[in-house]
């Protein structure tokens, strides 16, 4: 008898069940309301994107891009596929040499009829990586005929050709999306939007997608709503205008006890040498700090400012403010949002 088997909600994501199912919609439908009062138009946005979008916009060396993001290759070459994987997983030790060059002989002649075929994308990259790698499996065969046969420099060339396997596209680089703002700026460009008149107000609800740790609280697909203000204008009366339509959102959904907290985090001319002063000092209490915030010292020490970890936050409070070492042009255009809050009658 075949075992029936109970499917289950993968771990991380959550059923959203009638009757809370409701209130989510009510909560979505006050942003519309409200939002779109304050004169904001509502953009939808593909779940998935180019991965090196998110990499170039959030960055990197961020924890997002290096450790959280769903992505994969979108190709259908499932035999070209197959046969790189076997040659970049299967141990060398014991493997005989002329064994493996025939594994690497068949995975050439696949790309060869597939470039003749037009099926094999013909990128920069990849026109580079062939040749290397034929190259390379000259200098192979060289090595396998040679006697004594060296398994130590054979394994050099394996490793080398490993390298080269790796850089080869089968196809596009796609990522679920992490968060939006990428997705609205490349929309944004896309559909020459910066040729409207004046700056252009969008907001967006829907699902984004990271890998975390299931936690309580933490979810791998979890929602947002956000809004953005692209354009010319970059004007402090702008960022009190988003401050004050997201306080009439919280009131509009009669949410109590919310406090207005303000920041800024200064510019490109600013920002870098607060930066490094940052990782100056965190270097000096590195040895208190948890395994996640040391490596950020050196990849991006802003992160740090972000740990939620409790035996942190004592060590947190005494590090520089970025606020005290705004350049002048941030600390004009800083003061001049809390004088539109406050002209708003809004309490920070």
């Amino acid at each position: 008898m075949a075992e029936k088997r109970q499917f289950q909600a993968i771990k991380g994501v959550r059923d959203i069940l009638p009757p809370e199912s409701a209130l989510w919609n009510r909560v979505e439908q006050a942003a519309r309301d409200v939002f779109g009062t304050f004169g904001f138009a509502e953009i939808r946005l593909p779940v998935f994107e180019q991965t090196e979008l998110f990499a170039r916009s959030i960055g990197l060396e961020t924890d997002v891009v290096s450790k959280e993001m769903y992505s994969w290759e979108d190709h259908d070459l499932k035999l070209l596929a197959a046969l790189r994987t076997g040659l970049m997983v299967t141990p060398t030790a014991d493997q005989p040499a002329s064994e493996f060059l025939r594994n690497l002989d068949g995975f050439l002649r696949n790309v060869e009829t597939l470039v003749k075929s037009d099926d094999f994308p013909r990128t920069p990259t990849n026109i580079h990586t062939i040749s290397a790698l034929n190259n390379t499996r000259a200098e192979m065969v060289k090595l396998a005929e040679l006697t004594p046969f060296s398994r130590d420099n054979w394994n050099t060339e394996v490793s080398m050709l490993r390298v080269l396997l790796s850089r080869i596209e089968l196809g596009d680089n796609l990522s679920l999306r992490p968060e939006a703002t990428a997705s609205i700026v490349r929309a944004y460009i896309e559909h020459g939007m910066q040729t409207l008149p004046g700056n252009v107000k969008l907001y967006y609800l829907g699902p984004m997608f990271r890998r975390e740790r299931p936690q309580k609280g933490r979810y791998r697909q979890f929602y947002q709503i956000g809004a953005e203000v692209l354009g010319p204008s970059d004007a402090p009366g702008i960022d009190a205008e988003v401050i004050e339509m997201l306080l009439a959102f919280f009131e509009r959904l009669k949410l109590k006890g919310a406090v207005l907290s303000i920041n800024s985090i200064g510019d490109k001319n600013c920002r870098p040498a607060y930066v490094e002063k940052l990782r100056a000092e965190l270097q000096k209490v590195r040895e208190q700090l948890g395994a996640d915030s040391q490596r950020r010292i050196e990849t991006n020490p802003l992160r740090v400012l972000d740990s939620k970890l409790e035996h942190e936050q004592g060590i947190i409070e005494k590090l520089p403010r970025i606020a005290d070492h705004l350049c002048e042009p941030c600390r004009e255009h800083y003061a001049e949002v809390k004088n539109q809050l406050v002209l708003r009658g809004i309490t920070y």
